[in-house]
């Protein structure tokens, strides 16, 4: 038999050990054939960090199916490879790793064993058998909302991946009230079929610093369209006049779409988690100007290093950032600016800050997710 987390190479389902609970384990099985490892963004850190807070718990057990280009061997959960992912584009590697999915034995094998069957990343792959409970993450609606920001390939996509898979579902969760809202407004799933389930942060990996900070404004994202670098770089030109030793360091994949960029502009691209909670820990302040959040994971996990936030009024950020972050409208440069040097000044939203980041975690997360779990399993 196989220590629980023990990835099985082959393919083997093995048994895991149930735990002696009053309430009944429940098997849930979470397919995550279209991961892609480094390439996801705030959704990777979501399955990954979800299925972690799974397998401590004692009334579920999970087995997580994984593409073989994602195996760790130090993940803290029962995992089972199938496929693996071929192509160039990410959008090809995904619909390889899908297509590999559906005709693998032990992946059918896994849902066919479970109580409940969940997609975190959206994609029903392997399809669930009939009558198989199922629940579907959806992050986001920003296909129907920013329609422009994607490709017509890539919006047939979503439509037949994203959209329908999470219309036939048992049930859909969903990140915070405004995706809510979004989801019934262009999908028509009732809301009582919605399900919100805020992300979290872990508090142990971050170490607050409330005092002495560098002088560079922070902004962790992907080069995608919705991130709106190319007005934060405006923005900070205005800052610069005020306070002209400031610089701005970008981190994040697909940032070489950002072209030329002015010298005081620091193009880190991808680093490490390491790297990266260090600059959380020393940026005089972390600016978000997103124009669109399904969440907003990097102001939670800024203001839990104790580091300065100002954010977009856009999205969930308002629901998710509250009064702990200095808000402004991403379409107005003067207002970004504005609220970058006001949250660098401000000494209050440090305290705030940490404090509303403790209220975000992911056992309360994943505990959500069991709710809807019993819910759909005992329809």
């Amino acid at each position: 038999m196989k220590a629980s987390g023990e990835i099985d190479t082959r393919g083997e389902m093995s048994e895991v050990p149930m735990p002696n609970h009053a309430t009944r384990v429940l098997r849930v099985s979470l397919p995550m054939m279209n991961l892609v490892p480094g390439g996801m963004g705030g959704s990777e850190t979501y399955a990954v960090e979800l299925a972690k807070a799974l397998a401590a718990m004692e009334d579920v057990a999970i087995t997580v199916g994984l593409p073989a280009t994602a195996a760790q061997p130090d993940l803290p959960f029962r995992s089972v490879l199938a496929g693996s992912v071929r192509g160039g584009s990410s959008a090809s590697r995904r619909l390889g790793s899908q297509l590999t999915a559906e005709v693998s034995s032990p992946m059918r094998q896994l849902i066919r064993d479970s109580d409940v069957v969940h997609y975190p990343l959206t994609v029903p792959s392997p399809r669930p058998p009939r009558g198989k409970p199922a629940v579907v993450t959806l992050l986001d609606t920003q296909h129907h909302d920013f329609p422009d920001h994607f490709s017509s390939a890539e919006l047939w996509y979503r439509k037949f991946r994203y959209d329908r898979p999470s219309q036939r579902a048992d049930a859909v969760v969903t990140i915070s009230e405004f995706c809510k809202e979004r989801i019934n407004s262009h999908l028509g799933i009732p809301l009582d079929r919605i399900h919100v389930a805020h992300l979290g942060v872990d508090a142990r990996a971050f170490e607050p610093n409330t005092g002495r900070r560098q002088d560079f404004v922070l902004y962790p994202a992907r080069g995608w369209p919705h991130k709106n670098h190319a007005r934060l770089i405006e923005a900070m030109r205005l800052v610069r006049e005020h306070h002209p030793e400031t610089r701005l360091v970008l981190t994040g994949g697909a940032l070489d779409t950002l072209g030329l960029v002015p010298d005081w502009v620091e193009v880190r691209g991808l680093v490490s988690r390491t790297e990266l909670l260090n600059l959380y820990r020393e940026a005089a302040c972390l600016a978000f100007p997103s124009l669109y959040e399904g969440f907003g994971l990097p102001p939670l996990e800024a203001m839990a290093s104790g580091c300065p936030v100002a954010a977009s009024c856009a999205g969930s950020l308002p629901e998710i950032c509250g009064d702990a972050a200095v808000m402004f409208d991403p379409f107005d440069i003067t207002s970004m600016a504005s609220s970058i040097m006001s949250a660098m000044q401000t000494r209050t939203l440090t305290p705030r800050g940490i404090e509303r980041a403790r209220t975000y975690t992911w056992d309360r997360c994943a505990r959500k997710h069991v709710e809807v779990y019993r819910a759909v399993a005992s329809n």
